[in-house]
């Protein structure tokens, strides 16, 4: 098994499952319950605002919330661990944003044989979840195409016309795709004059993405602009368009946020952000877990939301909240 990323306070919470579990199947109280989180990746700052809200919630209800995930969102052998680890462990629901659809559809089947499982994020091949917190993310793509073609006007004097291109950090990752989807969509329904003509799926890593952008600027010279379509896909876009000193001539939207992409953002190298609510998305799937725990009725899909984030607006107070959310 692959070594996944797993604090100190994780393994104490998880000891607590398992004592749990020894003394009584189902808890009595909520101070009881334990209902790990488990996402893709700990390190990165995204997950690190699901898992903050997810923390705040556990607060808030007295549930113990061990937050596992695993060392990076390619490895999809750590997670399926931590879900079957965490089920033998005592929990009593399980929050889980699945690393890769097609792959962690049996482990999600498999899990909720024995404890409600709450899907947060990206989908998996599995019609087990009890309910399922979310982005809508082929809206979140259609964002995306709106907010480059505005862009592309406001650059060329209106005329929203000209090559595009659209990096996906991952393959297989189900809102990855989602995205690409919506995108696509919205190019082909409302923006006839924008060509896709690079289509380019990356590793995981940011400095893959900085060379598949570096690549298309220096084969595509027409280039007028790109989706990037999650945060490690757009940091290495990014960081390609501050390098080569094309902000001025090639538009950039990305999806997700951190430090270095509003500061993209405020230099003019991004043009915008499609920014979800990810917070919202650990605070809920607790609350929502807990609920599922309690035989109370859920609701079987629910849309957080996603926002598009450009320099005009990114000091309104809900694009604030939005950007620089609290993590501890």
């Amino acid at each position: 098994m692959k070594a996944v990323g797993i604090t100190r306070r994780t393994l104490v919470a998880l000891a607590g499952a398992v004592a749990l579990s020894a003394v009584a199947p189902v808890a009595a109280h909520a101070e009881d319950y334990t209902i790990p989180i488990i996402v893709k990746d700990t390190t990165s700052f995204y997950w690190q605002i699901v898992l903050a809200g997810a923390r705040k919630a556990g607060t808030d209800l007295g549930v113990n919330v061990p937050e596992l995930g695993a060392q990076s969102e390619a490895d999809i052998n750590g997670q399926i661990s931590i879900i079957e680890n965490a089920v033998s462990s005592g929990a009593n629901a399980l929050v889980v944003a699945p690393t890769e659809f097609k792959a962690l559809g049996k482990p999600i089947d498999e899990a909720a044989k024995s404890v409600p499982v709450i899907g947060i994020d990206s989908g998996a091949d599995s019609k087990a979840f009890t309910s399922f917190l979310t982005t809508d993310n082929v809206q979140g793509g259609r964002i995306a195409a709106d907010g480059l073609a505005a862009a592309i006007g406001a650059a060329n004097g209106g005329k929203v016309e000209g090559d595009v291109a659209l990096i996906t950090n991952l393959p297989g990752a189900g809102s990855l795709e989602q995205r690409a989807q919506g995108f696509k969509e919205q190019l082909a329904a409302k923006y006839p004059g924008l060509k896709l003509v690079a289509d380019k799926v990356g590793d995981g890593q940011a400095t893959t993405a900085l060379n598949i952008m570096t690549d298309l600027l220096t084969a595509n010279p027409d280039l007028k602009g790109v989706f990037a379509s999650n945060l490690i896909a757009a940091q290495g876009a990014g960081q390609a368009i501050a390098e080569n000193k094309m902000g001025d001539k090639v538009g950039l939207i990305g999806f997700d946020n951190d430090d270095k992409l509003v500061g993209f953002l405020k230099d003019g190298v991004i043009d915008a952000l499609v920014v979800q609510d990810p917070y919202r998305m650990g605070y809920d799937g607790i609350k929502t877990a807990l609920a599922a725990v309690k035989k109370e009725k859920v609701e079987a899909f629910v849309d957080t939301g996603a926002n598009l984030v450009t320099t005009a607006n990114m000091n309104e107070p809900r694009a604030q909240e939005l950007l620089y959310p609290k993590v501890k």
